[in-house]
């Protein structure tokens, strides 16, 4: 057959560990043969980043804001043991945080619904969009380790030369004390970024803090939000009959748990973090979620929501074929690869992505699968594949 043709490239960031080997794999079997495929390559595993003192990461950065299109896998995010495992000549931070704060942008992360993976809230019935502000709070945090007692106090220096001080804690011993931060611009970004998102998909807007305990904090997340939303998305969502209302974090748990699914949960950048997962290990695997990082000038960066499988690359160096997931990295090309038709007017590349995600559903409900769903299938698994094996029985199908 002819292959498919790109007009425009994708940034290409490639990764560590296990999801590194599957990346090649999923190329080589379910895209190469079909796409001419057009990618500027990026290597973000964790040697490569060290090496170029994390230069390559913000230069991937940049150019998904040229490309407007991305697609990453799975990366590690240093601390000592990688350290010496990798003989680094630092710790290196997180390259999701590097690329989430040059693009502003928010993620939202979705479960992928298969009919005969149940998961465990048994009420949910629609998939929950986890929009999750991607700058800021503790990612972005500074921490000291007070090694004696004495006076913590946080301290603003504005542009004028004004001084606001005010006393965190009056330590009577060794403790430790954090300071965060966030700026206006970022949270109107994330704001309209989920309302946007909403809108297009045509559902409604959730969103929870902790504004009682946290007046200033996250009272100005809450304002925001609400100002934002009246003043520029009340009368589109009224018009797509959906509706946008806060409320505590804690209630908003607890609704969740409670309902049917069907909408978007904002969340701030930690909550995001945490209930994402929770989401995903709910539905049935970690590896069953999608993720993409929207900026609010229409930039897209599409990838897993889960790690590089440590424990899977271990057994892998060791000559063992590993059943690894690789679902939610086929659908973070599928994602990419619409958004890329999608912007450059190729219907034949957007309906190949469609064709590939349902080859790749299809193989999962004909019973055929990796061993972290065929625990919670029903009916059970007809046979439980390796990785390899799980890729070629999508190719046959697509």
């Amino acid at each position: 057959m002819a292959k498919i043709q790109m007009k425009n490239a994708i940034a290409e960031l490639d990764g560590d560990e296990m999801t590194r080997v599957l990346w090649k794999v999923i190329k080589d079997e379910l895209l190469l043969p079909y796409i001419d495929l057009k990618t500027e390559y990026f290597d973000l595993g964790l040697k490569s980043r060290d090496d170029s003192d994390d230069k390559i990461t913000y230069a991937a950065a940049e150019a998904i804001k040229r490309l407007h299109v991305g697609v990453k896998c799975a990366t590690i995010t240093s601390n000592q043991a990688r350290v010496e495992e990798y003989k680094l000549k630092q710790l290196t931070p997180s390259p999701n945080g590097i690329i989430r704060a040059e693009l502003d942008g928010t993620v939202f992360r979705e479960p992928i619904f298969v009919s005969n993976i149940h998961g465990t809230v048994s009420c949910w019935k629609k998939p929950i969009v986890l929009g999750r502000h991607a700058y800021g709070d503790v990612y972005k945090n500074c921490e000291i380790k007070c090694p004696t007692a004495g006076k913590a106090e946080l301290v603003f220096t504005g542009v004028d030369g004004k001084e606001i001080r005010k006393t965190i804690m009056d330590m009577k011993g060794p403790g430790i004390i954090q300071g965060i931060h966030n700026l206006d611009n970022s949270i109107e970004s994330f704001a309209r970024c989920c309302f946007t998102y909403a809108l297009d998909r045509k559902i409604s807007v959730w969103f929870g803090a902790k504004d009682t305990i946290s007046k200033t904090y996250d009272g100005n997340f809450k304002a925001i939000f609400q100002r934002v939303f009246d003043e520029e998305y009340k009368a589109k969502f009224d018009a797509a009959g959906i509706e946008y209302f806060y409320t505590l974090i804690d209630d908003a748990v607890a609704r969740v748990m409670r309902s049917e699914g069907g909408f978007m949960w904002a969340t701030k950048n930690y909550d995001g973090d945490v209930m994402s997962d929770m989401i995903a290990s709910a539905c049935g695997s970690l590896a069953m979620m999608t993720s993409v990082l929207v900026s609010p000038d229409g930039n897209f960066e599409y990838e897993a929501s889960h790690g590089t499988v440590q424990k899977h690359y271990y057994r892998y160096l060791k000559g063992e074929k590993t059943s690894t997931n690789p679902v939610a990295t086929i659908f973070a090309w599928t994602g990419a690869l619409a958004k890329r038709g999608e912007l450059d007017g190729t219907p034949e590349l957007v309906e190949f992505a469609k064709r590939l995600e349902k080859a790749t559903l299809q193989t999962i409900e004909e019973g055929y699968m990796t061993g972290d769903i065929a625990r919670i299938a029903e009916p059970a698994a007809k046979e439980v594949l390796d990785s390899w094996q799980f890729i070629s029985a999508i190719r046959s199908r697509l």
